[in-house]
């Protein structure tokens, strides 16, 4: 197989042939709805740019994997590695995780120990090759039948409901399978809910051959975009920064599974794609690896997420007015631009740069400029093809539930810097009436600089490049508009987590009550029962939680849980006292805070119903604290 370039097509002469008839099954709207002349001027003064010598730089070379390679990659990314190989012997390891996946989770989880299964067993290597199905049925044979008992190769969708039985008491989560809920329930919810609490992958299943599925199709304009939300939760809403960083990596690894589970159901083909390391610049402003980038800004500003150039540069735009005709649109003057360019490599650093001289527009291209000279793209390579690919998806609520789970899979750093790109390309939005850059303008400019073309081996056709284009700019648009969404963690996903934390620590307490009957350790009855119990269950009376701000005051509080207690409440409650810490601190700086129990730290929406959270996880420990930024 020949490999691939990461690189931009450059023959953008060619126009689209008037009246030409394209295919429109590359994107939800029809294309000719769109005006593409954004979209293609954009490329052409990308093309000059480059044409100035500016942006040389190595093509990153992207590897074709052998077979077998792309799903051995797979588990290792979803944190399965163990299933296969010569670690396979241990695969008890991955027995709680597998016992937390839906039923189209662990399809996808099998399909792909199948291939790699075959492909060992083709390639001869010396591993014990463990059939898939015994690793399924590891969970089945584990005590309190974790498994919801189905054949994992059939994703089933309304029957063998409530099969889900741990065989122990405490808070039962919905992990996201539609246990609880029949087709026709999913369908009665309102087509613009985007639902949480079941799997993206199982509602997809239910709804495949339904004629719900055809819901949200067409529609070109802005206003046309559905006005899709997300239905109150009582246990409150998880957003990306919410979590310990123990439980975001099984927030990883679960997204992974799941989107590939969601592709599956639907049809499309998901393959992360896998860069060839290059040389990278290790220091300076432009060209360099975001990581880099961070390091030697940290030793400016430590802690900072964004880098310091991407944030100026923003901040230069916003300081003259986002009313600016054309802003964004129109390119700054291309050799001034390169101009300015070397001069903040030079100076920016030092803090010798005049900022003054820079028009606006320029400022605009720098930022661009920035954005297409990372070494690998802002999406990453192993997931911009998988970005691309939702314009292929046949709903806009399944293209919106992917891009979640999408954003859930990039690096914190791509994340961070994404975020605020968004944030301020809905700022020059909310301007439109001035600036003329209304949510189409604005996702046609950005697009190209966001999503570069591929050339896999093959050249790309002018007519699927326009399908593409038009796709990639429907996909931009749906960033911008519903980054609120996409920075939600689904709670399906959260509980998926919940369950994990829960059967680890039963298993380790068993680990230990073993070692202790080995070790013959003769302990006082009484005195071990009363090391095991929770604060709530010792001093702290039932329906009553006790909260602590170590900041804010020296005494823990008593609080009683009624039906409207909320987490704001609470907070409020504190900082109602007149200590002298509390009148240092803003409310939107504090937050209370869910710790231990079934989940590692998760900080808590002020709309959060406390007793509903208390009755899913009563045995954690409720701080007031300020959040990390």
């Amino acid at each position: 197989r020949r490999s691939g370039q990461y690189t931009m097509n450059h023959d953008h002469s060619k126009k689209m042939p008037d009246g030409a008839s394209f295919d429109r099954s590359g994107s939800q709207d029809s294309l000719d709805e769109l005006s593409m002349e954004d979209y293609w001027k954009e490329l052409e003064n990308i093309h000059e740019t480059r044409g100035n010598n500016h942006e040389e730089g190595v093509a990153l070379v992207v590897k074709e994997p052998d077979e077998g390679e792309l799903e051995e990659e797979w588990l290792k990314e979803a944190g399965l590695s163990n299933l296969f190989g010569e670690s396979s012997g241990d695969s008890q390891e991955s027995v709680v995780f597998l016992s937390t996946l839906t039923r189209t989770q662990r399809a996808a989880v099998e399909k792909r120990v199948e291939t790699v299964t075959q492909t060992l067993r083709k390639k001869n290597k010396q591993h014990q090759i463990p059939d898939v199905r015994d690793i399924f049925r590891l969970q089945n044979d584990s005590k309190g039948k974790v498994c919801d008992g189905s054949e994992p190769s059939a994703v089933r969708t309304s029957e063998n409901k409530n099969e889900t039985h741990d065989g122990t008491k405490g808070p039962k989560f919905n992990l996201g399978t539609d246990e609880q809920t029949s087709p026709l329930e999913v369908t009665r919810s309102s087509d613009t809910d985007i639902n949480l609490e079941i799997s993206f992958a199982e509602q997809a299943a239910n709804l495949k051959d339904s004629s719900v599925g055809n819901m949200c199709k067409g529609g070109g304009g802005d206003t046309l975009l559905p006005n899709f939300r997300l239905p109150k939760d009582k246990t409150g809403t998880t957003k990306i920064g919410d979590l310990a960083p123990q439980d975001m990596k099984k927030v990883y690894s679960l997204a992974l599974i799941e989107l590939t589970a969601l592709y599956d159901i639907l049809g499309t083909e998901f393959k992360q794609q896998k860069a060839v390391k290059i040389k990278t610049k290790d220091s300076g402003l432009f060209g360099v690896p975001l990581s880099i980038l961070l390091e030697q800004d940290q030793k400016k500003v430590p802690g900072t997420k964004i880098p310091l150039i991407f944030q100026k540069l923003i901040a230069q735009i916003e300081e003259t007015t986002l009313e600016t005709e054309g802003l964004l649109r129109i390119p700054g003057v291309a050799t001034r631009v390169k101009t300015l360019c070397q001069e903040l490599e030079a100076k920016f650093y030092e803090g010798t740069f005049n900022w003054e001289n820079v028009k606006q527009h320029d400022a605009a291209s720098l930022l661009k400029l920035f954005i297409r000279d990372l070494p690998q793209p802002l999406l990453t390579v192993e997931y911009l093809k998988a970005f691309q690919d939702v314009q292929n998806l046949p709903t806009r609520k399944q293209q919106l539930q992917a891009l979640n789970l999408l954003v859930l899979l990039l690096p914190e750093a791509n994340r961070d810097t994404l975020k605020v790109l968004l944030e301020f390309l809905q700022r020059v939005i909310d301007h439109r009436d001035k600036n003329k850059m209304t949510l189409k303008n604005v996702a046609m400019v950005m697009a190209p600089n966001l999503f570069t073309f591929h050339g896999f081996g093959s050249k790309t056709i002018e007519q699927s490049e326009f399908v593409m284009a038009a796709g990639t700019a429907n996909v931009m648009r749906f960033m911008i508009q519903y980054q609120k969404i996409l920075w939600t963690i689904p709670k399906f996903i959260v509980n998926q987590v919940r369950k994990q934390n829960t059967e680890r620590q039963k298993k380790e307490k068993k680990d230990k009550a073993m070692k202790k009957l080995l070790k013959k350790m003769a302990y006082d009855r009484e005195k071990h029962e009363k090391q095991e119990k929770t604060p709530n269950d010792t001093d702290v009376p039932q329906g009553v939680i006790r909260v602590q701000a170590p900041h804010l005051s020296k005494v823990s509080m008593a609080i009683q849980l009624t039906e409207e207690l909320k987490a704001g409440d609470i907070v409020a409650r504190f900082l109602s006292q007149k200590s002298g810490n509390v009148q240092t601190l803003n409310k939107e700086e504090v937050f209370l805070y869910e710790i231990g129990g079934n989940i590692g730290e998760r900080c808590l929406d002020d709309d959060t119903y406390m007793k509903d959270l208390y009755q899913l996880n009563p045995n954690a420990e409720w701080v007031i604290k300020a959040k990390q930024s």
